[in-house]
């Protein structure tokens, strides 16, 4: 459970969308020995929303079955997400708006919580919900804290022993003023941040370890000195020679060996920070053609589960902290 690192990793994923990822048991064999060679302690993924309840009260469980039972087996801890809508509880609405009910949320986050609570204690609600991209309806976080008080007293409800970690923060400092400006300080456990810059970015390394203690400044100014810090999302594209793809969002493609060096300055930067708990890398394994840019490239090995230099870099790095 004291292990620091963890990873992004979309295990869920068996959908045309997303090119069958993880089509069956064998593929997530695969992953998760990798993981374990990399010294990976958690495994931050989805528990959605469409897969579990694809119609009203009607629950399909065997997929995620079949993932936690893999990762508990094999020692690996799950950060399991709350997310995002379906069709038959918005009415038709696309998959990134709040749902109208939080009720029908919140049975959905129930359901879930009961049936893993004896393996993961750890739950996220939503996925940046400061970013239209992924919460379409932007008013400040006034809507996603209302669903957020609610579902951590649910859980609690559930799992008096579960730990709420709020929907990762993706906007910089004025999305965390904003989650205390809505009165969310007594409905969430650990403050979870997303935080990325570029590795070809002179200085970007100071960036991103300032980052976590300037949102520890506006944690104390709202009396929340206790908490820990979790970064669920942090990472660079690492483009292998040759590859034909479009930039990421930050600006021109790291090559595998600046992502290598990325990793390492990111965890030893990060972790010499007492109030970080832990830091998740994004993504585990690189995607296919599902971006169409430099983020089809986050991961530490390859679409065909071959090493990066980055995945020797983050093993480097875990081999040091077990030590």
């Amino acid at each position: 459970m004291n292990n620091p690192f963890g990873v992004l990793e979309f295990l869920q994923w068996n959908h045309p969308w997303n090119n069958y990822k993880y089509p069956g048991p064998a593929e997530l064999e695969k992953v998760v020995r990798l993981m374990q060679e990399a010294g990976v302690g958690w495994v931050r993924m989805d528990f959605l929303w469409e897969d579990i309840e694809p119609g009203k009260g009607n629950f399909e469980f065997a997929k995620y079955d079949q993932i936690v039972d893999l990762l508990n087996k094999n020692g690996l801890q799950v950060l399991g997400i709350f997310d995002y809508s379906v069709g038959w509880a918005v009415a038709g609405k696309e998959w990134n708006c709040p749902p109208e009910d939080n009720a029908l949320f919140i049975a959905y986050a129930e359901k879930v919580i009961n049936r893993y609570k004896d393996r993961i204690k750890y739950w996220e609600v939503w996925n940046e919900p400061d970013s239209a991209v992924y919460w379409s309806a932007q008013d400040g976080l006034k809507s996603y804290c209302a669903l957020l008080k609610e579902v951590y007293l649910a859980a609690k409800k559930a799992d008096p022993d579960c730990k709420i970690l709020n929907g990762g923060l993706a906007n910089g400092l004025g999305s965390i003023n904003d989650l205390y400006a809505n009165r969310a300080k007594d409905y969430f456990d650990i403050l979870n941040l997303h935080f990325f810059e570029s590795p070809l970015h002179k200085g970007g390394i100071k960036a991103v370890t300032a980052y976590p203690e300037l949102a520890r400044e506006i944690m104390v100014a709202n009396g929340d000195e206790n908490k820990k810090i979790w970064i669920t999302e942090t990472g660079c594209p690492g483009v292998k020679p040759g590859a034909k793809t479009g930039n990421w969002w930050i600006g021109d493609n790291p090559d595998e060996g600046e992502q290598a060096a990325w990793v390492k300055k990111v965890y030893e930067g990060l972790l010499k920070n007492k109030d970080v708990e832990k830091v998740f890398w994004a993504f585990f394994r690189d995607c296919s053609g599902h971006w169409e840019n430099g983020v089809d490239y986050f991961g530490l090995v390859r679409w065909d589960y071959s090493r990066k230099s980055a995945f020797e870099a983050y093993k480097e790095c875990s081999g040091k902290w077990k030590k």
